[in-house]
């Protein structure tokens, strides 16, 4: 599948056209799925910030470190060994596009802390990717929703290095750039400690549908 085959000529899927046992973000079922602001695109645009580092699976590794009872260091064999789900999805961006009705394929990041275990103290959470340095920051609350997953697929199809492949991570309820692309480490800390684009002036939280897009 090309990225010209992932455009969307018709209207969105819906969470009843979802693949049997994913799990149905919950903004999915609004009434109005497009946040204030936004604008529907058909398409799967790319953004990034900076260089796009073309990361082999052989060479990929995930970090969970910080506040956790053990922390752990992933291959991409041991990756594809836990167990794996599917997420239904819109996905907004800041720059104010939303494309609807995505199927994401992963792990869920409760399986992965499920192992590490997360200390009393953890509340908020930083991901790390291989361009650069970036970083982003989320409460912990948002990210252990069951819509949050460490995703390598996007629509059936392994995620291309310009939509952050071999893995990123994906969570839906807020804006697109704390889906961390080339994800690398997740770490959790006791106080909330802003990323690249929060140091910016980015908002420290993210809600497209309060429109939580600049720190004021």
């Amino acid at each position: 599948m090309t990225e010209e085959d992932k455009y969307q000529p018709g209207a969105p899927l819906t969470p009843a056209e979802a693949p049997v046992g994913a799990i149905i973000s919950p903004d999915t079922h609004r009434s109005e799925r497009i946040p204030p602001g936004q604008s529907r695109t058909r398409k799967w645009p790319v953004l990034q910030y900076g260089r796009i580092p073309e990361i082999s699976t052989d060479r990929w590794r995930l970090e969970l470190r910080g506040l956790v009872k053990q922390p752990l260091r992933f291959t991409w064999d041991e990756f594809q060994q836990l167990p794996r789900v599917q997420v239904f999805s819109d996905f907004h961006c800041v720059t104010r596009w939303s494309r609807l009705g995505n199927v994401w394929e992963g792990v869920s990041v409760k399986t992965v802390f499920g192992q590490a275990g997360i200390l009393p103290e953890a509340k908020y959470v930083v991901a790390t990717g291989y361009d650069d340095g970036w970083t982003t920051n989320l409460p912990l609350d948002d990210f252990l929703q069951d819509d949050v997953l460490i995703a390598d697929k996007h629509d059936g199809e392994p995620l291309s290095f310009d939509h952050g492949g071999p893995v990123r991570l994906i969570v839906p309820r807020l804006y697109a750039w704390k889906s961390a692309k080339w994800l690398k480490a997740i770490t959790l800390l006791d106080h909330d400690e802003p990323g690249l684009w929060e140091q910016a002036g980015y908002h420290m939280h993210g809600d497209p549908w309060t429109e939580e897009r600049m720190w004021m």
